[in-house]
C-alpha cells in the first residue's frame, strides 16, 4: 500500500517513528481497576527527545456500559454516549503506538485499560467472525479486523520513575509529581473552575504535561519495561511477572507471626509504594528466602517494606494503625540475608 503522496505506507511510518519515537498517552476511565472499569477517553502525543510534537490524537469512547460519574472522567453521560467503540479506534492507536516508546504515569493502570480493552475488542470480533464462518451463501459479510494489542518496544512509567529517583510526595497525581520536580502545573486538587473545562482541553494539558515530566525525568534513571514483561493481575493492572508469580505462590509455611527484630520464613511481606529500590529484588528476595508476597495489608501481615516513616499513608499508615512494623527497602534486604527458619 502506498500514501496519497505516493511513499510506501511502512517506509513513511518508519520515518513517522524515527522523527518521533516516543509517545505519551492519558486516559479516563469509569473505574480504577480495568477489570472491571472501562475507558471512555484516550489522548495521544507523539514527541521526541527535544520536546517537538509530531501527531496529536484524542477520542471519547462508549463503552456500552454504566459511564461512571462526571467528576471522576469529565465527561457527561451524553457525550460518552456519543464517543466511539474502542474497536473502531484500536487500529489507530497500533499506528501510533507500535515500534515506539510509550510514557504513561501509572503503567499499571494505564497500561491495563489499554491491554484490556484491546483484548475484548479483539475477543468480540474473533467471535462475531466465528458466527459469520457458520453462515452460508452470497449473504456473508466481511470479516472484522480490529487491529491488535499495541506493541510499544517499551513502557515508561513516570510515577515510578519518581520514586526510583527519591522524589518524594504526598500525591500521586500527575500535576503533584510535576510540581515537585520544579515544573510549572496547576494544583491537581479539583476545582469548580476545573470542571467546567472540557474533557478534551484537560486531557491534552496532561498529556504534555507528562512529557515535559519524562523529559525532566530522562537526566536520570527511567522505569522502564518491556511489554512482554508484564501480565494483567487478577484485577486487570498490568504488573511484572514476578509480582503477579509471587501472589499466586502457594505458601507451605506457616505465617509466624509479626517481625519482631528477625525475619522468619513464613512471614508475609506487603512492599508499600514509597521506595526507592526497585520493588521486583524485594519480592524476588521474598520468595528466595521462604516469605511471603502479598499486595493487601491485612493483621496477618509480618511486616511492610517503605522508606517513609512521617506522613504515612496508604498501606504505611494502615500498618501503623495496626501496629504492624515497618522497615526501610534497605533494612530490608539487609535482614533477608538473615532469615531463619
Amino acid at each position: 500500500m502506498t500514501t496519497p503522496n505516493g511513499t510506501p505506507e511502512n517506509t513513511a511510518r518508519s520515518a513517522e517513528v524515527e522523527a518521533y519515537p516516543f509517545v505519551a498517552i492519558t486516559t479516563q476511565a469509569t473505574g480504577i481497576h480495568p477489570s472491571t472499569g472501562r475507558l471512555v477517553a484516550v489522548d495521544v502525543v507523539t514527541f521526541n527527545e527535544a520536546g517537538d510534537i509530531g501527531e496529536k490524537y484524542h477520542t471519547v469512547l462508549d463503552p456500552g456500559s454504566d459511564p461512571g460519574p462526571r467528576h471522576y472522567h469529565g465527561l457527561t453521560p451524553e457525550e460518552v454516549a456519543e464517543g466511539q467503540k474502542f474497536s473502531k479506534v484500536l487500529r489507530t492507536l497500533d499506528r501510533l503506538i507500535d515500534d515506539r516508546t510509550l510514557v504513561v504515569h501509572n503503567s499499571p493502570v494505564v497500561w491495563g485499560f489499554i491491554v484490556s480493552e484491546a483484548r475484548r475488542a479483539m475477543n468480540a470480533a474473533a467471535r462475531s467472525n466465528r458466527s459469520r464462518g457458520r453462515g452460508r451463501g452470497r449473504g456473508r459479510r466481511r470479516r472484522q479486523r480490529v487491529g491488535h494489542i499495541p506493541k510499544p518496544i517499551a513502557i515508561v512509567d513516570t510515577l515510578a520513575t519518581a520514586r526510583r529517583q527519591g522524589a518524594t510526595f504526598e500525591d500521586t497525581r500527575l500535576a503533584s509529581v510535576a510540581r515537585t520536580l520544579g515544573l510549572e502545573a496547576t494544583s491537581p486538587v479539583a476545582t469548580a473552575e476545573r470542571a467546567k473545562r472540557p474533557e478534551q482541553e484537560t486531557s491534552r494539558e496532561d498529556t504534555l504535561l507528562l512529557i515535559d515530566v519524562y523529559r525532566r525525568e530522562s537526566s536520570g534513571e527511567l522505569c522502564s519495561r518491556e511489554p512482554s514483561e508484564l501480565r494483567a493481575d487478577r484485577f486487570g493492572l498490568q504488573r511484572t511477572h514476578v509480582r503477579v508469580d509471587a501472589v499466586e505462590a502457594e505458601r507451605p509455611l506457616e505465617n509466624p507471626g509479626t517481625f519482631q527484630g528477625e525475619l522468619i520464613r513464613g512471614m508475609e511481606v506487603v512492599v508499600a509504594p514509597e521506595i526507592v529500590m526497585d520493588p521486583n529484588v524485594i519480592i524476588e528476595a521474598c520468595l528466595r528466602e521462604d516469605l511471603a508476597y502479598s499486595e493487601k495489608l491485612t493483621r496477618q501481615t509480618s511486616v511492610v517494606v517503605c522508606n517513609k516513616t512521617t506522613d504515612l499513608r496508604g498501606k504505611a499508615m494502615h500498618a501503623q494503625r495496626k501496629g504492624i512494623p515497618l522497615l526501610s527497602d534497605e533494612d530490608f534486604m539487609q535482614a533477608v540475608e538473615h532469615v531463619r527458619d
